[in-house]
């Protein structure tokens, strides 16, 4: 198996570019981070039905499907970073609004609805621009670095804010770590102001039509990205049943809610250690490898499908699972930067997050009618098994295996 071996992995800060990336990037989900942990429990507080969490965090999902192709239109015609800002100013605005209804009593579940799904709008014009932004900031050599060390940056702030979520949830209550999120919403929109790089927008006549045909054409051009791509849509609307859903409802009844926040908080501390890894070696078939090891994500389900499920070990697969999958989102990342052209990348971007997210609605919603049926513990088993088809199905696929890094 060829190693690769490069510049260190802090090489891309020396661009300022990519240091105001990764700076709003680091805001965005240090509040995202603390959202995920309190989201749930805010929908339990005000309606007691883990059916109703599905909806909640369902609706925002499915917002954030259905405008993701518009989003890497836009992405692609207008400047990135004025993307990237507007949907901070939407996404602060919404969930503001959603900590203020929490904190005064007001929170209905219709209200709780409709703000989602503005929340969902503003992070599908956010992921295809962000995505497409890391080739603009760094020369290619540095490819390979800069994704992991954004990936380590994603981590870092999505373990600081699900810690802090975690405390603040069991000490405040989720309104106050909801605020936070809309506040370093806003905060990283500042951040993006200072983000310069040389612009990708297409001309304006084209039409939204052709742009996305151009786009679709991109997509399925190369066989090893839908492939993934089918893969994550099972894989994703898995986790995110087991992890918004299945998991505070476990969490409630038996360890509690603050732990729950520190074992998301965990998986994030694996997915940084996955980062350090991943920016030091990879080998030539990087992405056959990490799409082999996404079955590692399986783990934690198995150990809270236990009755009595033990917390020490619940910890430790959450970590050994972020770490595995980081090896595949390296890859990933760099695999797609490498191989599609720079003014068509947003919407690959986006056909990749509609086909990877587009299932994820559909779980959050059905797992918990699921689960009041025939339990939690065995709707976990389901997900884990499903998860493990779709990833072996892609490890067989021949141009998976065979794509190697340049």
């Amino acid at each position: 198996m060829t190693q690769t071996r490069g510049p260190g992995i802090t090489a891309p800060l020396a661009y300022r570019p990519f240091r105001a990336l990764v700076a709003g990037r680091v805001l965005m989900l240090f509040g995202n981070g603390m959202a995920s942990v309190a989201l749930a429990f805010a929908v339990l507080d005000v309606t007691g039905s883990l059916a109703q969490v599905g909806l909640v965090v369902g609706a925002r999902s499915a917002a954030n499907v259905s405008l993701l192709l518009l989003g890497g239109v836009l992405a692609d015609r207008l400047p990135r970073a004025l993307v990237i800002q507007g949907a901070c100013v939407l996404a602060a605005l919404s969930q503001g609004l959603l900590a203020l209804a929490l904190l005064t009593g007001t929170a209905s579940l219709a209200l709780m609805v409709v703000l989602s799904l503005l929340n969902g709008a503003a992070a599908a014009a956010n992921l295809p621009a962000v995505a497409a932004l890391t080739p603009q900031t760094v020369p290619h050599a540095l490819l390979r670095q800069a994704n992991a060390l954004a990936g380590i940056a994603k981590q870092l702030g999505m373990f600081a804010g699900m810690s802090a979520g975690g405390v603040a949830v069991g000490l405040l209550g989720p309104g106050w770590a909801i605020g936070a999120d809309a506040v370093t919403f806003a905060a990283a929109g500042a951040a993006f102001l200072f983000l310069r790089v040389p612009s990708t927008a297409l001309p304006g006549g084209n039409g939204v039509l052709r742009d996305l045909l151009e786009g679709w054409s991109e997509f399925v051009a190369r066989p090893w990205v839908w492939i993934i791509v089918l893969q994550f849509m099972v894989v994703n609307a898995g986790w995110s049943a087991a992890t918004s859903v299945l998991g505070p409802g476990i969490a409630d009844a038996t360890f509690g809610r603050t732990a729950w926040g520190l074992l998301m908080a965990t998986n994030s501390v694996g997915l940084l250690v996955g980062g350090v890894l991943a920016s030091r070696w990879q080998p030539q078939r990087a992405l056959f490898y990490g799409t082999a090891l996404v079955t590692v994500q399986t783990l934690p389900f198995f150990v809270l499908a236990d009755p009595s499920p033990a917390v020490p070990l619940l910890f430790a697969a959450m970590f050994v699972a972020g770490a595995a999958v980081e090896q595949f989102s390296v890859a990933w990342e760099v695999s797609v930067q490498e191989n599609v052209p720079p003014e068509r990348l947003s919407r690959v971007y986006s056909y990749d997050a509609l086909g990877s997210f587009v299932a994820m609605p559909v779980g959050q919603v059905a797992i918990g009618p699921v689960a009041e049926a025939i339990g939690p513990g065995r709707s976990l088993l389901v997900v884990a098994a499903l998860t493990l088809a779709a990833t072996l199905a892609a490890v067989r696929a021949r141009s998976v295996r065979s794509l190697r890094r340049r």
